[in-house]
Order: C-alpha cells, then sequence, then structure tokens
C-alpha cells in the first residue's frame, strides 16, 4: 500500500510557531539570491533557491541541497516522525511547486508558506500590506 503524501499549508504564525516547537524544524528560503539578501529573508532562514539567476530555471540540485541540509536524507524516528522542512518564497506559488518536487522525492512532512515573505500584492500593487511573514511582524534580516 503507497502513502500519498501531501504539502502542507501554513500561515506565517502557524510556520514560526512549529519551529519554536520543534527544533528539529527547518525554514528553507527558496527565492533568489538576491530576493533573499537585499528584499529580506526570515531570521534563521536557510537559503536554497528554487530558480535562480541568471538563467531563471528551476536549481537541478535542489533536492539534493535539502537533503543535504537534513544530513543527507529525511531525519525520522519511530517516536517524533520526520523533521519538519517548511519552504518560504515571495508570495506562496514557487514554495508549493518546490515543495511538491521534494514529495515527489519522497521526502516527508513538508511545508509551504501560504502567503510568503512579502505576501500578495494590494491594489496598489505593494507586497507586504495583505499578508505575509513581514506583515504579521514575525522576525527578519536583510543585508
Amino acid at each position: 500500500m503507497t502513502i500519498t503524501q501531501h504539502l502542507g499549508e501554513l500561515t506565517p504564525r502557524q510556520a514560526w510557531q512549529m519551529l519554536q516547537d520543534d527544533p528539529r524544524a527547518v525554514l528553507v528560503d527558496i527565492r533568489s539570491a538576491m530576493e533573499y539578501l537585499f528584499v529580506g529573508h526570515p531570521s534563521g532562514a536557510v537559503h536554497i533557491a528554487w530558480i535562480d539567476e541568471p538563467d531563471w530555471t528551476v536549481n537541478p540540485h535542489f533536492v539534493t541541497e535539502v537533503r543535504k541540509l537534513l544530513l543527507g536524507g529525511v531525519v525520522c524516528d519511530g517516536e517524533e516522525g520526520c523533521a519538519p522542512v517548511i519552504l518560504i518564497c515571495r508570495s506562496g506559488k514557487r514554495s508549493k511547486e518546490a515543495g511538491k518536487a521534494l514529495l515527489e522525492a519522497g521526502l516527508k512532512n513538508v511545508y509551504h508558506v501560504d502567503s510568503g515573505f512579502e505576501g500578495e500584492l494590494d491594489e496598489h500593487h505593494h507586497r507586504s500590506t495583505i499578508n505575509g511573514w513581514r506583515h504579521d511582524g514575525l522576525p527578519w534580516e536583510q543585508c
């Protein structure tokens, strides 16, 4: 019998709470290097780009890099299950795609932040005014 894994969806506050509650949980910022460095990123996030410059194509090493982050594979044990992997991008769209790729590669306990770091565009085409990590006042830093 095959168990189909599904991508968990978290609000920014739920993701922050999961990171506080489970020391094994890891937050992966999958945006481009420029977004990560200059727009800012959640404090403590690890950067592994899903799509990056200069070619703006999917990183062919993304799954491998996430596995390396997890010490060579999904960290699981009988009592606590697998370490949560939480993905975040700008608005939740790329992280959803990247999460599906991780699930297809056999990783378990994968989540994405539904509104991302900056959130959806408002009527003036501004971000961080409706939802997102920054909108919710969660810890972040900028280079």
